[in-house]
């Protein structure tokens, strides 16, 4: 697993950005060199940690994310928080210490991580079939080990392959994706330095078969004739991260069949 934090380009790249620097070229390609439609790269494995009941690791370009998923187990503290008809969802967010250039004092009790934390809680709460599962908990854990734009979105979708692994029923799969408007032009999957661009982006989360959208987020004003252009590039995103985790899901699934079978 690699934790190379630091990215050299985007270091010298940040300080001419703010003099004026294109986030897209005139021939339509980014600092990345992905078209404006273009995902970035997705590698993902599944069943990391033997110790959790599920576990995925993913990366999305530069930014990548390890999730693990305990339960479903008994409430074992805070009694208040027993639902009697359905089990309650429990997220934590965090981000390691060399994630970023910066080192984090406070990796996930700061107000970003809490606010993660929820967002993750509502996703998910919404996607697990949590009324099978009467008195009892579900934990993800989720942490970036390395930022670099869509942490949201690599959290969901590490998420998501971590709660198959475990078994846990889920009504459909839920996939994460960002879109901004930058240039005068809808960009998808956007990553730090184009998040840095001050532009207007969606972070939006959903289910791919029902199109049901679970979150959705806006950093900033974005004019009413952009932001169904906006929306709709996010919405192909998620179905586009959908096609990628479904594959890792079924090569995985393969993968362990045949261990089984040899053994």
């Amino acid at each position: 697993m690699c934790h190379k934090i630091r990215h050299p380009r985007y270091w010298l790249i940040l300080p001419f950005k703010m003099a004026g620097l294109e986030i897209i070229s005139d021939q339509g390609y980014r600092i990345d060199g992905r078209r404006s439609s273009e995902l970035r790269k997705v590698c993902a494995r599944m069943g990391v940690f033997t110790q959790a009941d599920g576990s995925a690791y993913i990366e999305q370009g530069n930014t990548k994310a390890l999730a693990t998923v305990y339960g479903p187990h008994e409430v074992r503290k805070g009694r208040g928080k027993i639902q009697h008809d359905r089990a309650v969802v429990n997220c934590q967010f965090s981000m390691a210490t060399f994630s970023t250039g910066e080192r984090k004092s406070r990796p996930k009790g700061d107000r970003r991580s809490q606010e993660m934390s929820m967002h993750l809680r509502q996703t998910f709460e919404a996607v697990i079939v949590t009324e099978l599962f009467p008195r009892s908990q579900i934990d993800i854990y989720v942490q970036i080990l390395q930022a670099d734009g869509g942490n949201y979105c690599a959290c969901v979708n590490a998420a998501t392959l971590a709660v198959i692994d475990a078994g846990i029923p889920m009504k459909d799969y839920v996939c994460a994706c960002t879109a901004g408007f930058i240039q005068d032009s809808p960009l998808l999957d956007i990553s730090y330095v184009e998040e840095s661009a001050g532009a207007p982006f969606l972070t939006v989360a959903m289910m791919p078969k029902s199109e049901q959208i679970v979150l959705l987020e806006m950093n900033s004003r974005l004019h009413a004739d952009n932001m169904e252009k906006v929306l709709d590039l996010a919405t192909q995103g998620c179905k586009d991260v959908f096609a990628v985790l479904d594959r890792h899901v079924r090569d995985h699934v393969s993968e362990s069949h045949a261990l089984m079978t040899a053994s």
